[in-house]
């Protein structure tokens, strides 16, 4: 396919090199001021926002959420010999690209779900990742769930009213988990123990949860409604690192939760 990047973020990056490394004709990349240096290191030129977009298959946007309408609206008298227009946000509807829809192109988003911390690890995370797809146009959803297959990535699609909704249980898959990882080092520091200690603890734990599911993979002191064990843990944060008491008590609800063992742990967890 012919592409065009508008945005080389961290994700455009990623997808970026993806889309050379499996064979696609990045034709081009329309950004800020950091557009020529993303388009040598993607082997393509930068594009002006004055100009004709190129002749392709597909362009892709990979702004910020709060600025895809902004940039649909000013590409789109541009867009003459495009085909197609998609943004890679996971929350944000497709009628942000409803100016380029007007015009008279397929429109939808394309969303890998994945962590792309900087484009270089990006580029090898998204294999095997998968993607959610947002396409009505019959034609652009099969070229996205082509180009999700040809990245080795698998496709999948959400529904355009359910991308809110997608897009929460993708951060609290990603984001939730990052932060009681945090709180977990803080008390294991308060404790005198490093992080490293815990962290083949931590690579099974995931491990498990992708093979078993999460109600399955969940272990330790709630699990087993083991009250007093659970007391005497936030009896020991509250005297050590009481900062930090609220955020312990606040996970361990979601896990008595998750166990079924709400109403066993409700006064010590409370």
């Amino acid at each position: 396919m012919r592409i065009v990047l508008v945005g080389p973020g961290r994700a455009g990056m990623s997808l970026g090199y993806a889309f050379r490394e499996s064979g696609h004709d990045l034709v081009g990349v329309l950004g800020r001021d950091s557009a020529a240096e993303a388009a040598g290191l993607l082997g393509t030129g930068a594009l002006s926002w004055d100009e004709l977009v190129p002749a392709a298959e597909l362009v892709v946007v990979g702004v910020a959420d709060d600025a895809i309408a902004g940039v649909a609206d000013r590409l789109a008298p541009q867009m003459i010999g495009v085909e197609a227009a998609v943004h890679i946000s996971g929350s944000v509807s497709v009628s942000a690209l409803d100016p380029i829809a007007e015009v008279g192109l397929a429109t939808g988003s394309f969303h890998p779900l994945q962590s792309l911390p900087t484009a270089e690890v990006g580029r090898r995370r998204l294999a095997g990742s998968w993607a959610a797809i947002t396409a009505s146009d019959p034609g652009l959803h099969a070229t996205l769930h082509e180009l999700a297959s040809s990245l080795s990535m698998v496709p999948f699609d959400v529904a355009d009213q359910d991308k809110q909704l997608y897009h929460a249980g993708a951060s609290a898959a990603a984001n939730y988990v990052v932060g009681s990882l945090a709180l977990a080092q803080r008390l294991l520091a308060a404790a005198g123990v490093p992080w490293e200690a815990a962290a083949p603890m931590v690579a099974a734990v995931v491990d498990n949860v992708a093979e078993l599911g999460p109600q399955a993979a969940l272990t330790g002191p709630i699990a087993r409604g083991d009250v007093a064990t659970v007391r005497a843990q936030r009896e020991a944060v509250r005297a050590a690192v009481p900062e930090l008491e609220p955020d312990f008590s606040a996970i361990g609800r979601a896990v008595a939760h998750l166990a079924g063992r709400e109403s066993e742990f409700e006064g010590v967890l409370a």
